[in-house]
């Protein structure tokens, strides 16, 4: 999949939870009345394989979803022994309204996990701007037993975000993970992670902070 997917809209119904226009502090900027576009440049990942990544907007531009349809991993019993670490890397065009920049201040990841006893997962995610040699990365262990949904949310404080750079393009990088470990209690029981819901009805929402650009007019 390259290119050819541009979505923006409501999704309002898939977005149970947004940013505050402002911080406590008042750092956080109104998000601009022009929409977002958001294309998506190139996937790559066994977590992700083409067609089965979707991408849309918020009504009021401080969210975005990125929806997964076969992202599995397990491990265990007859499992294929490369089929224990899937990963989706995401390469982002976002065009901005003139005037403005962003940064990913939260990330919300949900999905299904089956672990059986001594078995563990780990959901791992890394942020970046393409050129920029700053990362953000933030990884989130599950250990067996354990059979239910999952949530895990990334933060990141005010002062710590990391700021598309004003009056020029830079692709934004998402690349997530899940690894599974059978562990040496049950190796032939399968153990799996999945970034998804059983119906297949889940969605990742990665929360928009914005603020003006220095030489706005």
């Amino acid at each position: 999949m390259t290119g050819g997917l541009l979505l923006s809209g409501a999704v309002a119904a898939l977005l149970t939870t947004a940013l505050p226009s402002r911080a406590p502090s008042g750092g956080w900027e109104d998000p601009p009345p022009d929409k977002i576009i958001i294309k998506i440049a190139t996937v790559n990942g066994s977590g992700c394989p083409q067609g089965t990544t979707a991408i849309a907007v918020s009504e009021d531009n401080t969210a975005f979803t990125v929806t997964y349809s076969d992202y599995l991993a397990q491990a265990g019993g007859n499992s294929d022994p490369t089929a224990f670490r899937k990963n989706c890397q995401l390469n982002l065009v976002v065009h901005v309204p003139q005037g403005f920049t962003y940064a990913i201040a939260s990330a919300d990841y949900r999905g299904f996990a089956s672990l059986q006893s001594g078995a563990s997962g780990t959901q791992r995610a890394s942020y970046y701007f393409q050129g920029s040699p700053n990362t953000a990365t933030r990884t989130h262990p599950f250990s067996g037993p354990y059979n239910d949904n999952w949530q895990a949310t990334d933060s990141t404080d005010w002062a710590q975000l990391v700021w598309a750079p004003c009056g020029v393009q830079r692709n934004f990088n998402i690349n997530t993970e899940l690894r599974v470990n059978a562990g040496s209690q049950a190796p032939g029981r399968v153990s799996f992670m999945t970034m998804d819901s059983t119906d297949g009805d889940i969605s990742t929402v990665y929360h928009l902070a914005w603020k003006e650009c220095p030489d706005k007019k």
